[in-house]
């Protein structure tokens, strides 16, 4: 369970993962960073609103930005409709604990 929405991996392998990831309306992730992998990050529906280090910008439906190691970075979905976006993460390391958070909206981390 996450309180911001769903993650259903598509495919998992030790080098890539790819995710199917829908952001409920207000959802958001927290404020984090990754050590060992980079993340693609594909609109399907609805809109996205990315901080990237010290930028924050919309994506919509069909765009698409580039996470790239050490990044500071948040996904929250600002519109009234679920957000689905593909997520493909890469790198020499994959796991969980890779996710150092700074800011934890929720309270869970």
């Amino acid at each position: 369970y996450s309180p911001w929405g769903r993650n259903d991996k598509v495919v998992s392998t030790p080098r890539y993962n790819i995710n199917r990831v829908t952001v409920k309306p207000g959802g958001k992730f927290s404020l984090q960073m990754h050590h060992h992998r980079v993340e693609h990050w594909v609109v399907l529906s609805g809109t996205a609103q990315v901080t990237l280090n010290d930028q924050t910008f919309l994506l919509t439906e069909n765009q698409s930005t580039f996470i790239p190691i050490g990044a500071t970075h948040m996904l929250e979905n600002p519109g009234k409709i679920p957000l689905e976006i593909l997520e493909i993460q890469s790198g020499s390391y994959l796991c969980d604990n890779d996710i150092v958070r700074f800011k934890d909206h929720y309270g869970i981390y």
